[in-house]
């Protein structure tokens, strides 16, 4: 048996894109057989619907509001509800699993961390690092940035990518890499459910705590993703039409082709 989990979801009560409560995503995740949802609103740097104003404390409340409205609805219905979160550096995001709301308290400095820096603390701390949506074109990303070694996975399947391609060239960047990959729904409102563009990661296992996930990402032993047919496909006609910033492990721009890089 396989549990299919939700890895990237957003709520109004947190995210400025967010558009449904996080009390109302739960039933219909549970009647779409998943065995739970992980909250990744928007943190400090990205689209975060909280002032900036506010206290550390206060902040750190007031983002973890979505997560613990949908965590009280799961008690209520029997549906596990993890928490993660979203930072975004240059229109580049990564969804951090594994650290929770006291260490946020505890560790104002996560607002400010460049991505080498989240990456090694969140690893310090027991967490993990996944690349959202790597190829993804809108209109306020200028430029794709390439986190080589500074993740520990890679969204491969994003439901919100609007064009199958983007997750084509994603799958085939984690394959360069040797990294696991992972798919989410990227959902802001409860309605897309009705779309059928829902997304998932499976475990071989139920996760008790949301550091299960982080021990299977980190071991790579996912047991597969839940995405439309073909949409992780690569024919080899992908496009990209952005500039692309390939960096390294130290996360220095290395300046090379995407397509040599990809091809070796």
């Amino acid at each position: 048996m396989k549990y299919l989990y939700e890895t990237h979801l957003h709520t109004v009560q947190s995210s400025s894109c967010g558009e449904s409560e996080g009390h109302s995503y739960i039933r219909k995740y549970k009647e779409m057989g998943f065995a739970g949802i992980i909250v990744t609103d928007h943190f400090y740097n990205g689209n975060s619907a909280v002032s900036r104003h506010l206290s550390w404390r206060e902040w750190v409340n007031g983002f973890c509001r979505g997560y613990e409205d949908a965590r009280r609805e799961g008690e209520k219905q029997g549906f596990d509800v993890f928490f993660g979160w979203e930072e975004t550096f240059d229109a580049d995001d990564y969804l951090i699993y594994g650290l929770d709301k006291e260490w946020l308290l505890a560790h104002p400095e996560a607002a400010h961390w460049t991505r080498l820096e989240q990456f090694n603390e969140v690893h310090r701390y027991g967490g993990c690092v996944v690349q959202a949506h790597p190829f993804r074109h809108q209109y306020y990303i200028s430029t794709i940035h390439l986190s080589t070694g500074c993740v520990d996975a890679v969204e491969a399947g994003n439901a919100c990518n609007t064009s199958a391609s983007h997750d084509a060239l994603a799958l085939r960047y984690a394959e360069k890499l040797g990294l696991p990959v992972t798919a989410g729904s990227d959902i802001h409102n409860v309605a897309q459910v009705a779309t059928g563009r829902i997304f998932g990661t499976y475990l071989d296992k139920k996760m008790e705590t949301i550091q299960d996930y982080v021990k299977a990402i980190r071991e790579n032993t996912l047991a597969g993703i839940k995405i439309s047919p073909g949409r992780c496909d690569f024919h080899g006609n992908e496009t990209v039409s952005l500039p692309v910033d390939i960096r390294d492990a130290g996360d220095r721009s290395t300046g090379g082709d995407l397509w040599e890089f990809l091809k070796q």
